[in-house]
């Protein structure tokens, strides 16, 4: 049976995350389980381009909520208009994210991987 962690081999997730140890340990994670990582990313404006600009291949991504105290909501809409899958991560609770944005999967910070896994599988199914 295959597990969460399996279902992201050869996935390509995009990670954007403005805590540079946050974004390398989820990177070494995500890429532990064999997912690709397109960035990490730091600030809203360079991954709304990312998105835009359609030369990465992206499966779906991982979005930090507060960006340096931006919101990643412009990346949100961003992945919404490409059609591809996303997960909020916040050190929050749920009222971190603003009330249009609650029907996306949301993880908690810190990762509980096997969640991060599942959400990020699920999201794209």
């Amino acid at each position: 049976m295959a597990t969460s962690a399996d279902l992201l081999k050869g996935q390509r997730i995009m990670v954007v995350e403005d805590d540079y140890l946050v974004a390398l340990a989820l990177t070494a994670v995500l890429e532990g389980a064999g997912a690709s990582i397109v960035g990490p990313v730091s600030a809203a404006r360079e991954a709304v381009a990312l998105v835009e600009e359609g030369k990465e291949q992206i499966d779906a991504a991982i979005l930090d909520v507060d960006l340096n105290g931006e919101k990643s909501y412009s990346v949100a809409d961003a992945l919404t208009r490409r059609h591809i899958p996303f997960v909020f991560a916040t050190g929050y609770g749920a009222n971190a994210v603003d009330g249009r944005y609650r029907h996306h999967p949301r993880c908690q910070k810190p990762f509980d991987h096997d969640l991060l896994f599942k959400a990020l599988a699920a999201c794209g199914h």
